[in-house]
């Protein structure tokens, strides 16, 4: 006898919706697939057996994060199938700032109200996500949650598992004074000050329609642009040239990431001026932000930071840009507190 409720059903929770999405999802997840993947979805627990050949002292590193207020620009757009993908990289990006391979990935999506198309478009954003990062989804959860959420909105979440060796972790340790900053360029906004955002643009539907001569598209198209996902060239990179510290510039911006490789007796003095601002910040400062509030909320168009040896850091900027990246010299480490100085 198949799972059905009645009472449940008219207390507003389908569960029928729900298998309905998960038949649905099975092709999007289908495409994460890589050679670790012991189970399907639909188990208690999602299976994965790493590949140990090659690594001496495993380290597990994990990641969780969500996609927050950015979902607002989603349901206004009813676009649903790219803010997956901003989950991804929220969990992927900080799993690879330690030198690990991400391995698998897991959602949880909670609604007012299962509409399994929607959660299908969803779950294809995570899965191509999860292509992007080279991880594989192997589970999640869809929660249907009325008188909790409303019916046409919903909330996500989700964390990612990686491995390195010990000896390949990235902590900071290996900063050192006069060391090179290389900025990786975001996509955009990305997924985060997006209350900020909307505060500033007074967002509504047909806010999201204008077109931006700035821009060069329309403000939605240019807001819900995905987060993006640097796991790839980040790999490939520390393959080939010795990677002191990472951050990833998410909420908090400059001031509260790029503290975060630093060690002690070493400050990260940026130059704006190498920055490429995109016109976006531009216009969003142009509202009345300050500086130093753009710089403590955004990623002002560089979406990593690295830190190499200055002799490495061309190498470092040639491979990057050679894998699809468009990558800079923005400043160098220093003496001093454990902050960022941008000048």
């Amino acid at each position: 006898m198949k799972s059905f409720s009645e009472s449940y059903k008219n207390a507003g929770v389908d569960v029928t919706a729900g298998y309905e999405a998960v038949e649905l999802m099975k092709k999007h997840v289908q495409r994460t697939t890589t050679a670790g993947v012991v189970s399907g979805i639909g188990g208690f627990g999602g299976l994965f057996k790493p590949d140990m050949s090659g690594i001496n002292e495993p380290i597990l590193v994990s990641g969780t994060d969500g996609v927050g207020t950015k979902l607002k620009i989603a349901f206004l757009m009813d676009k649903h199938d790219t803010v997956g993908i901003d989950c991804v990289a929220m969990c992927a990006n900080d799993v690879a700032c330690s030198g690990a391979k991400p391995l698998f990935f897991l959602d949880y999506i909670a609604v007012g109200k299962n509409v399994p198309s929607k959660i299908e478009q969803i779950v294809s954003g995570v899965a191509e996500g999860c292509v992007q990062a080279g991880c594989a989804l192997i589970g999640g959860e869809t929660a249907e949650m009325p008188g909790f959420y409303p019916v046409d909105e919903y909330d996500m979440a989700g964390f990612c598992v990686g491995m390195a060796d010990k000896k390949d972790i990235v902590d900071s340790q290996k900063l050192n004074v006069g060391d090179a900053i290389i900025a990786v360029a975001s996509s955009g906004v990305h997924s985060n000050g997006f209350s900020l955002v909307r505060k500033v643009f007074n967002i509504t539907e047909k806010r999201l329609e204008v077109y931006s001569q700035e821009l060069g598209k329309t403000l939605g198209e240019e807001l819900i642009t995905p987060t993006k996902i640097y796991v790839k060239p980040l790999l490939e990179l520390m393959s080939k040239v010795d990677v002191h510290a990472i951050s990833h510039i998410t909420g908090g911006g400059f001031y509260e990431n790029i503290p975060r490789m630093l060690k002690e007796n070493t400050k990260a003095v940026i130059d704006k001026s190498k920055l490429e601002i995109k016109p976006i910040f531009n216009i969003i400062q142009g509202t009345g932000i300050s500086e130093r509030d753009m710089f403590n909320t955004f990623n002002m168009g560089a979406g990593l930071c690295i830190a190499v040896a200055p002799d490495k850091a061309d190498e470092a900027v040639r491979i990057l840009n050679s894998c699809g990246e468009k990558a800079s010299i923005i400043g160098e480490i220093q003496e001093g507190e454990q902050e960022v100085e941008i000048c």
